[in-house]
């Protein structure tokens, strides 16, 4: 047996589990905060962008273009995309809009699905867009992941770690000052809200945003080398701050909404959605890059008691699409689902028995979430219950 993480000190959670009055995100998200009305930091940033003047933002992004935008041609701007639809917007919009000329940037899938490398292609040739696919060593990304799994309690760990710094080599290596990611996630989901007024990130928080804390250095203590671990890296701080980088949210700029982006892509960078929902969800157009994408949300369930139905439900809910009623049902018809369709090829990339699956789920249940019962694991504190 794996010895049991604890995940109130890890993650500095709230030993009590309480719901946001708005929506249905709880307060064991790391990072976010609730007001004493009981409203989360989501909910209260979502209302906060209601009051926006959206054309002055505008103004404030065609000012930006101004002063990166290159005279020959060349590329002035860096959009991470997957050929999803939130960087297919983002870039569609910095090229076609603002005469911006964007170099995309995708770091590689673990296990690319169908639909996912479809879309690629059909944002690169149909949208028009120049494209580099950093894909690292495969047996080095097995290892990561299996290593991240049992340590950090995330196999989707190394696809983060790619997706956060590849930008940031490809933004040094070719003298790249502008990266434009889409929307701040620390402050349209809940996290960390000092940037909440910022169009920018700042680079030094990579560690805690997006790493837990165990950013690609640390793991050459779990028996990988150095040189295994440079292209998950990011450049030098110097080399960074000499090439005068500089990262910014899209959603800054504009409001950002998930299904206009879903829409717009469809029109304009042939973008398709899935024929069938996501494990875990009701939504069938987000995350449809990767097969082993699933277990990233359902080790969030674990931890967390959050898995992907409650964080699609409540960003539909501060949309307006519904209300928290109907989103209560949907977390509690989808949310922890199993995501059994590529069960099998986990455990063949991640070298690993179920025996051995289970084992490392368990030792990430923390009691203060969870209880068994004759049924099995249980919730203790489900949100339709509350």
């Amino acid at each position: 047996m794996m010895e049991k993480r604890d995940l109130i000190q890890l993650y500095r959670l709230p030993k009590d589990v309480k719901y946001c009055k708005r929506c249905a995100m709880s307060n064991q998200r790391p990072r976010i905060t609730f007001n004493e009305q009981g409203v989360c930091s989501a909910c209260q940033f979502n209302e906060y962008k209601r009051t926006i003047d959206w054309d002055v933002r505008e103004r404030e992004l065609i000012e930006l273009c101004d002063r990166f935008r290159s005279k020959d041609g060349s590329w002035d701007v860096i959009v991470p995309c997957s050929g999803g639809k939130d960087g297919g917007f983002v870039a569609h919009q910095l090229k076609y809009k603002y005469g911006m000329h964007p170099l995309t940037v995708t770091w590689s899938p673990l296990v690319s699905t169908e639909i996912g490398r479809r879309n690629l292609d059909a944002f690169i040739e149909i949208g028009g867009f120049d494209n580099i696919l950093g894909r690292p060593n495969g047996t080095v990304n097995r290892k990561l992941t299996k290593l991240a799994f049992e340590h950090l309690g995330d196999p989707f760990q190394p696809f983060i770690f790619g997706q956060t710094n590849f930008p940031l080599q490809i933004a040094v290596k070719y003298g790249i000052s502008l990266i434009m990611y889409g929307e701040n996630g620390e402050v349209e989901y809940g996290g960390d809200m000092k940037n909440a007024h910022k169009p920018t990130r700042e680079i030094t928080d990579h560690n805690k945003h997006y790493f837990s804390g165990m950013g690609p250095e640390v793991w050459t203590k779990y028996g990988l080398t150095q040189e295994d671990m440079v292209p998950y890296m990011a450049p030098a701080y110097e080399e960074i701050m000499k090439n005068r980088t500089e990262i910014h949210f899209f959603s800054y700029y504009q409001y950002w909404d998930p299904q206009e982006n879903y829409r717009y892509c469809v029109e304009n960078t042939g973008f398709r959605c899935n024929s069938e929902r996501s494990e875990g969800t009701y939504s069938n157009y987000a995350s449809l890059d990767d097969q082993l994408d699933g277990f990233h949300y359902y080790l969030s369930y674990i931890k967390f008691g959050i898995g992907r139905a409650t964080s699609d439900a409540s960003h539909e809910i501060r949309d307006g699409r519904i209300n928290r009623d109907e989103g209560i049902a949907l977390v509690k018809k989808y949310d922890g689902e199993f995501p059994h369709k590529y069960y099998d090829i986990f455990l063949k990339y991640c070298d690993i028995t179920e025996e051995q699956f289970n084992d490392i789920i368990d030792s990430w249940r923390s009691e203060h979430i969870w209880k068994r019962s004759d049924k099995g694991w249980e919730l203790r504190h489900p949100i339709w219950k509350e």
